[in-house]
């Protein structure tokens, strides 16, 4: 049976907002039923587009999932004024906002006490309205468990991603990602917002060795050895890279081998040693000190508990 999604669209919805889970969701090969529901007619961003849904509110009621799209400059709520079949509708097992779609989930009280994020712009508003909430404006998203909050735009591909990657894997979400061509995985934790250098056209880039250190990852992989592939010398190696990535060499290493640890304890029965070893780890150890410090838990705890939702 599959997944019950509902995005709830409000007036003055983000098209892209609504859009974003669509395209998601809907390259997963039919593991999630999507529904797109609203009040009734409403208007988007701007006034541009009126948007007629095909369901009303009463799609929410038997959701697995609710996604709220972000509304433009943030919807003028506050504790108690939210529409109150709105309020009934957010009863779901998961609640989802995209941007300042949390502006929704504040007003229905349901981050009381809780970690959120929303985009940047709109944080000062947010703490203003809700200082109750522990607001993180500096990540791409958070995962509080059954309530999960994004930053603006391509934050929600993120995750949309990761939640696919939560229900059914690591493969079905890069597949979801190759159709959408957007990055299999960007860390939730990662900073919203990156001042970077656009290369100029000619200049070198460190895209050919990011790509290279991937297919190689099981290798000992120092900075020196990085910049004699690029050909650079390490000063300039180091400078492009963290212009182009918004990350220090070092960072973005332990990044993709805790990626490709975890892709290894989801899809393969591995020992740990054997995927500390493929994932450049070295040591079981190691790979032990770097998962938990990036999901909180051991490579056992992880490999028992995904394989069990995804099997």
């Amino acid at each position: 049976m599959s997944h019950r999604l509902v995005i709830l669209a409000l007036d003055h919805v983000v098209p892209m907002d609504v859009g974003t889970p669509l395209q998601v969701f809907g390259s997963t090969g039919g593991r999630y039923d999507i529904r797109v529901a609203s009040p009734g007619l409403i208007k988007s961003e701007g006034g541009y587009v009126e948007i007629k849904t095909q369901h009303g509110l009463e799609a929410l009621e038997d959701a697995d999932t609710v996604v709220i799209p972000g509304i433009h400059g943030g919807p003028p709520f506050e504790d108690g004024t939210l529409d109150p079949l709105i309020q009934q509708a957010l009863k779901a097992p998961r609640i989802v906002s995209i941007c300042t779609g949390a502006f929704v989930l504040a007003a229905a009280g349901l981050l009381k006490g809780r970690k959120a994020t929303t985009h940047w712009r709109h944080a000062d508003r947010f703490r203003a309205l809700y200082p109750d909430v522990e607001l993180d404006p500096d990540v791409l998203f958070v995962d509080d468990g059954d309530i999960m909050t994004s930053a603006g735009v391509t934050a929600g591909v993120d995750l949309c991603l990761h939640i696919v990657r939560k229900d059914f894997g690591t493969d079905v979400a890069n597949h979801a990602a190759r159709r959408c061509v957007a990055p299999a995985w960007r860390d939730g934790g990662q900073a919203q917002f990156i001042e970077r250098h656009i290369p100029d056209e000619g200049d070198t880039t460190t895209a050919p060795t990011r790509h290279w250190a991937q297919t190689v990852l099981h290798e000992p992989l120092d900075l020196a050895t990085l910049a004699a592939h690029a050909r650079m010398s390490v000063r300039t190696f180091t400078r492009r890279f963290r212009e182009e990535t918004g990350m220090s060499p070092g960072q973005w290493l332990i990044t993709q081998r805790v990626e490709h640890a975890r892709h290894l304890l989801e899809s393969t029965d591995l020992s740990v040693d054997r995927v500390a070893h493929e994932s450049g780890f070295g040591t079981a150890a190691a790979l032990r000190q770097q998962l938990r410090a990036a999901v909180g838990v051991s490579p056992m705890t992880y490999r028992r508990t995904f394989q069990a939702d995804v099997r």
